[in-house]
């Protein structure tokens, strides 16, 4: 049985610093720091490819070189959820779908609250875009990072396409 190194690093962005927990083969959290501690930056410590690939794809989706994440991804959720943020993952760069959509692409419109949920459960925010996931009627919703990040997310992506 082959172990799993977890490395964990810190980047800063326009929403904050994020921290960035990766595997040998993979990126599996992504989390919004809100205050960072001295360990906070990487200090030039050397990361392994997958990390290095996940700091480089964060920071050129925030420049505006980056509309598809292709990092390699590893979701520890239950299968709905994981349905769901797999649906969610498909929203493309710029777009945004309502709960109520991704409800019925996974054939039953009534689970918009359990989507709803299974999006405040993304371990991945940003890489898996829930941000792009808003109300029925237009309104922002929810997002764990805070409606202000959203809001900022929705805009850079917004800004980025009309270029």
């Amino acid at each position: 049985m082959s172990i799993n190194m977890h490395e964990v690093s810190f980047i800063r962005t326009p929403i904050g610093i994020l921290e960035i927990n990766t595997t040998t083969d993979s990126i599996v959290r992504i989390k919004f720091v809100s205050k960072p501690s001295k360990d906070s930056m990487n200090n030039s410590k050397e990361f392994s490819g997958i990390t290095q690939q996940a700091l480089s794809q964060i920071n050129e989706y925030f420049n505006g070189d980056r509309r598809v994440f292709t990092i390699p991804f590893k979701l520890n959720l239950t299968p709905f959820y994981k349905r769901v943020l797999n649906e969610v993952h498909k929203v493309e760069y710029g777009s945004k779908a309502s709960y109520g959509e991704i409800a019925r692409l996974l054939g039953n419109a009534k689970a918009v609250r359990a989507v709803g949920t299974a999006n405040s459960k993304n371990p991945l925010p940003i890489i898996i875009p829930c941000h792009r996931i808003i109300s029925s009627n237009g309104g922002l919703g929810g997002y764990s990072g805070g409606l202000d990040k959203k809001s900022y997310l929705l805009g850079l992506e917004g800004k980025y396409l009309a270029q």
